[in-house]
């Protein structure tokens, strides 16, 4: 039996998703939950329960409990994406759990939603889209693509908090840690990570994974770690 986190996740060719995961637990009570710049709709069952909640944007590195022998699944929105009703600022390294699940439906909204799945996850977006429950400011979609956005950069930075709950220097700050962390766990020495991605030197780099990530460069290549990361994958 395997021990720790299995964790499976897929992109999307959705422009409201970012990525779809889902995992298994077993024998493992904690796990770090690293920063992360997106936010995601996350499902899960254990001991019988189905539990459904928003998961915030994370602006740092956590530990986080996991409950044994749950499964879950989850839905990483693209930036820029919010749930019209529920404004990203607010949840911010937090949660917001949403009443009511059964093994069926959840209400989102005002209305009963069927459960989605791994594999209608976009399915289950258009509707949230056609229902504008979901929406996308296209000012943030328009800078991330690096075209002109067509107001001035004050306006950019502050669609961005808006949509987003973070600013673009704190998105990219997190996104490059995140980066460095997969480079390093596949191998690559850290004095080539620290030039490829920009750091001023390694002691630059060790601090930037100690608060996004909750990992030192040699911990990141301990297979067999005490306690396994949240989603970490290649963009």
């Amino acid at each position: 039996m395997s021990v720790g986190l299995e964790i499976e996740s897929r992109p999307s060719d959705s422009p409201y998703i970012e990525r779809v995961w889902r995992s298994r637990s077993s024998a493992v009570s904690r796990m770090t939950s690293i920063a992360a710049a997106h936010w995601d709709l996350v499902f899960w069952q254990h001991r019988g329960q189905v539990r459904v909640a928003v998961q915030g944007p994370e602006s740092k590195a956590s530990p986080a409990p996991v409950p044994e022998d749950a499964t879950f699944f989850g839905i990483v929105f693209s930036l820029g994406t919010s749930l019209s009703r529920l404004p990203l600022s607010q949840l911010v390294d937090g949660s917001a759990e949403i009443p009511g699940a059964t093994r069926r439906s959840f209400w989102l909204d005002g209305s009963a939603w069927h459960l989605p799945d791994y594999g209608n996850a976009e399915s289950f977006v258009r509707k949230l889209v056609h229902q504008d429950v979901l929406a996308r400011d296209p000012v943030v979609a328009a800078a991330l693509r690096g075209e002109p956005a067509g107001v001035s950069e004050r306006t950019v930075q502050r669609r961005f908090v808006t949509a987003t709950g973070l600013t673009r220097g704190a998105i990219r700050q997190i996104g490059r840690a995140r980066q460095a962390a997969v480079l390093i766990a596949d191998g690559l020495p850290v004095h080539q990570v620290a030039y490829r991605l920009g750091y001023f030197d390694q002691p630059h780099l060790a601090r930037s994974l100690t608060r996004y990530i909750g990992r030192t460069a040699t911990q990141l290549r301990d297979r067999d770690p005490a306690e396994p990361l949240s989603l970490l994958y290649k963009t």
